[in-house]
């Protein structure tokens, strides 16, 4: 199909693209990457007035890790997260993530910003904002603010930004010492959306014993949650933690719907599998970056 006729701004400052927000109203759709846009415009699930283009915005696209964590730039790119060891090194789930988003091609022109300002709960980025507990840059009129993760997601497709708004930049914070992370998705077909999938953080002690444990997870609620396992591994040393009794705790606290991909019931069974398996892993590495 053929997307409905829509006007076309590409200003060169997010000022300029501030100002053709306010001018364009609800109407205007800010374009990246397009990689969710363009097949929406194509089915004529979504029928903006105006694309305000943003490519031509200078300083967008950029990576900068630093020790209190990484800043990934409206432009970036997927492929181009994913090629950062210094983005990887400040904060290892970046790139674990970004690595399980669609496919190369897709990756080569979908941007990270733009994955997560989309707001789908089957996507990878969201999860790992939501779990790193990472916000947003918001650019207004009145200048710029960050958006934590909590207040920017209300729904399916829906963030809580309306009007002349922009996001600029996302950021990760870095991850914590003595601290490890694993990611793992179930897909029908690789670099499909996920039926499910877990993103998770675990921190120890100077004792090497379970201090904390959390997890995000794709594809399982309507918005990105994060949920404190620590109940079930807290203060276990990393060897005798029962990390299946976490996965059970996590399936407890989900409460998944069910589509045609999926029931619901097996959702949480994944949830599950997913928790143990990806809990060990982090916490394995958490005792490899533990002095």
């Amino acid at each position: 199909m053929k997307p409905a006729p829509f006007g076309y701004a590409d200003p060169t400052s997010v000022a300029e693209v501030l100002d053709v927000l306010a001018t364009e109203g609800d109407g205007a759709k800010v374009l990246a990457g397009g990689q969710s846009l363009i097949p929406l415009l194509s089915m004529r699930l979504a029928a903006p007035t105006t694309l305000v283009d943003i490519n031509r915005v200078p300083g967008l696209d950029r990576v900068s890790a630093a020790p209190d964590g990484v800043r990934v730039g409206a432009l970036v790119r997927h492929a181009h997260l994913l090629a950062s060891a210094e983005a990887a090194a400040v904060q290892p789930l970046l790139g674990r993530a970004t690595a399980r988003v669609a496919h190369p091609a897709i990756r080569n022109r979908g941007t990270t910003v733009g994955s997560i300002v989309h707001a789908d709960p089957s996507g990878e980025m969201t999860a790992v904002l939501a779990v790193t507990d990472g916000s947003v840059t918001v650019a207004r009129g009145d200048g710029s603010a960050p958006v934590g993760w909590r207040d920017l997601f209300v729904g399916p497709l829906e963030t809580s930004l309306h009007g002349a708004a922009v996001v600029v930049d996302a950021f990760f914070p870095a991850l914590a010492p003595r601290s490890g992370t694993a990611f793992a998705e179930v897909a029908r077909r690789k670099g499909d959306y996920a039926v499910c999938g877990a993103a998770v953080v675990v921190t120890l002690d100077e004792d090497r014993r379970v201090a904390a444990a959390r997890a995000a997870y794709l594809s399982v609620g309507a918005v990105p949650e994060v949920h404190d396992l620590t109940d079930a591994v807290g203060g276990k040393p990393v060897d005798s933690a029962d990390w299946a009794a976490a996965g059970e705790l996590a399936r407890g606290l989900v409460d998944p719907d069910g589509d045609l991909h999926a029931s619901a019931d097996y959702r949480r069974l994944l949830v599950g599998t997913l928790t143990a398996r990806t809990l060990a892993e982090a916490a394995a590495e958490a005792e490899r970056r533990t002095p």
